[in-house]
């Protein structure tokens, strides 16, 4: 199992650039950052823009994958979002990976006016759009037919007019693609373009619901015959395809302490995820745990399962 690690960008890069030089050298396999205009759990802190800070990171660091966890089409039209992963991946050397889903009527929504009555998207609407855009970003950033730079795309969402993306990614034919999704149409549209699946460990359970350890096993295995269900509906093999938990959602121990974390991570492998994902500890309020945990569950000093 890949063991990742996701640095919030809730501070001055040049305060957070020995954390994404630390997770490099603890070798955590990639570190992800969020990206969103604003996020609902540091309503009143600092916020930074996940495209620049990537940018920094990657000059930062040299061998460590990075990537968003996740970019959404809340507010990221497919062209412009291509054109800075395209560049993201070139000025990482190829180190790039694109998460994206389909975002939530959350604070994102909310700053864009979505959260008022009659202006925001119904599920089935957001599943539309992630599916249409996935679709674009996937010819936008593998090429267009027949191999032409140009992509011209009309969907009932997003449309592209010869858009140009050139000289095209580092790695070929594209970036991996990181997709969350939970509803069937979302889970299709993983199976047929995904690297990997992504989730967080409270399964995409209703806010209001009380989970307990017990309950969030139960979830996310349920989460994941589905997933094997669209794959198999696709045509695909679901053992082709990565499965990411992103941790700290839930009544799970993962960060409590490196007993706890093996734990866990011990009966995520069961379920068949290759990809762990924790966050970057900090002092106080979200992801706030013990310093010395990442260090001692880091790949580099014997912890966690290590990268693939």
């Amino acid at each position: 199992m890949r063991i990742s690690v996701c640095i919030l960008p809730d501070r001055p890069f040049p305060e957070a650039a020995p954390m994404w030089r630390r997770a490099e050298e603890l070798g955590f396999h990639t570190a992800y950052s969020y990206d969103h205009i604003s996020w609902g759990g540091l309503p009143d802190g600092a916020w930074y823009g996940a495209v620049p800070t990537l940018a920094a990171a990657a000059a930062t660091t040299s061998r460590i994958r990075l990537g968003t966890l996740v970019s959404s089409s809340n507010f990221r039209h497919p062209v412009p979002l291509a054109q800075d992963v395209m560049t993201l991946d070139t000025i990482s050397g190829g180190r790039f990976v694109l998460g994206y889903g389909a975002g939530a009527p959350d604070a994102d929504g909310i700053v864009l006016g979505q959260g008022e009555p009659g202006r925001g998207w119904s599920l089935k609407e957001r599943g539309g759009r992630f599916r249409e855009s996935v679709e674009l970003l996937d010819q936008l950033l593998t090429g267009a037919p027949e191999g032409r730079p140009r992509t011209t795309f009309h969907g009932r969402h997003f449309d592209a007019i010869d858009a140009r993306l050139e000289p095209g990614c580092v790695q070929r034919p594209r970036v991996p693609f990181v997709l969350a999704a939970s509803g069937p149409l979302g889970m299709r549209t993983v199976a047929r373009y995904g690297a990997s699946w992504a989730v967080t460990d409270d399964a995409d359970a209703p806010r209001d619901a009380e989970l307990t350890e017990a309950s969030t096993w139960a979830l996310l295995a349920h989460r994941l015959e589905s997933l094997d269900a669209a794959c198999e509906a696709e045509g695909r093999d679901p053992k082709s395809l990565g499965r990411t938990l992103l941790t700290g959602f839930s009544p799970l121990p993962t960060m409590r302490s490196a007993a706890a974390f093996e734990e866990v991570a011990g009966r995520c492998a069961e379920l068949g995820f290759t990809e762990l994902v924790v966050h970057y500890p900090r002092e106080s309020g979200a992801f706030a745990t013990p310093a010395h945990v990442l260090e001692e569950i880091a790949p580099a000093h014997g912890g966690g399962a290590g990268p693939a």
